[in-house]
């Protein structure tokens, strides 16, 4: 197939049956990482982009600005650069120094941040950042993906359909949330179409997004130390909270057994899906979603320095499991 565009490519209907994960449970790992930018993402950048050209009518010499941990920096640097969108993207020391190098090899503009919030993270010091400068620069945009409804439709749209089509039966979908994007336009899915699925909203600890307190987190794409205005809790979706250990204890357990690399965020997921498997129903299969790949983290979750100095433990946890 030949397209006109990157942002075109979107691999919307790719599993892996992790057989063997957990014992007893159909798992499937919808693999979201298969495009030109790396990450589900790429479906948000496009939904987010095409809402600015729909209300704004933005185009080729404006400006974007917004808040990432990069992979959205990532997708919507390969949005914009082929509409001859100029972006700055706001991350924080957490932010994995591949995706600053890949945003800033697409001609991104990354500032970083440093100043912890109140909640031990940095995302409410990213926001206020991209505040002081709307304010000092009017024609600058601000998508903000924590609140535009057009990040959870696209997932509304394409993601939650395309687990559907693929396994009409499925029990379960096991989804990690940050900006709540995906699990806000899936839960929306399933309730009309399919109300007997469960869907699970999987967070890291420290984050705040199902908690009172934060704390600082070592791995990033997972997890807010803001809640953002999309993520209602309706009590129609289930909700788990994940260690980091047990979130690099998954990455490392597929590695070795399947070869695959996962980032972060599909660590945790899986994890959760290890953590509730006692309750999923035989036969019914389960899909947990990854969003992104591991290549990006092999100086963090797949180093064995990073590893040792921030997770002793580990060791414990793999051979629990």
């Amino acid at each position: 197939m030949i397209f006109n565009a990157a942002y075109d490519i979107v691999t919307d209907d790719i599993f892996l049956d992790l057989a063997g994960f957990v014992p007893g449970v159909d798992l499937n790992l919808k693999l979201e990482g298969l495009n030109p930018a790396g990450s589900i993402k790429l479906k948000t950048a496009v939904g987010l982009i095409e809402d600015l050209i729909s209300r704004s009518g933005i185009g080729p010499g404006d400006r974007l600005i917004e808040s990432s941990s990069g992979n959205l920096g990532i997708a919507l640097g390969t949005v914009c650069v082929t509409r001859g969108i100029s972006l700055t993207i706001v991350a924080d020391p957490n932010t994995n120094a591949a995706a600053i190098r890949t945003m800033r090899a697409q001609g991104t503009t990354v500032v970083v941040v440093t100043d912890r919030d109140a909640n031990g993270g940095f995302l409410q010091t990213r926001i206020d950042y991209i505040r002081s400068q709307l304010k000092q620069d009017r024609k600058l945009f601000w998508p903000n993906q924590y609140a535009n409804r057009a990040n959870s439709f696209v997932h509304y749209r394409q993601t939650a359909r395309s687990i559907l089509d693929e396994l009409p039966d499925v029990g379960a979908v096991v989804i990690g949330v940050s900006t709540s994007g995906t699990l806000m336009g899936c839960l929306e899915f399933f309730r009309e179409h399919r109300p007997t699925t469960r869907i699970i909203a999987v967070d890291s600890e420290g984050s705040i997004l199902f908690a009172d307190q934060g704390a600082p987190r070592l791995i990033p794409g997972l997890g807010a130390s803001l809640r953002p205005e999309l993520l209602v809790d309706s009590g129609d979706y289930e909700r788990v909270v994940v260690p980091e250990v047990e979130t690099v204890s998954a990455c490392h357990l597929v590695a070795r057994r399947y070869g695959l690399l996962v980032g972060g965020s599909t660590g945790t997921v899986l994890a959760a899906v290890r953590r509730l498997a006692p309750t999923f129903r035989n036969g019914e299969p389960v899909v947990a979603i990854s969003p992104d790949t591991g290549e990006r983290y092999v100086d963090t979750i797949y180093s064995e320095k990073w590893v040792a100095e921030h997770f002793p433990g580990i060791d414990s946890v793999l051979a629990r499991w």
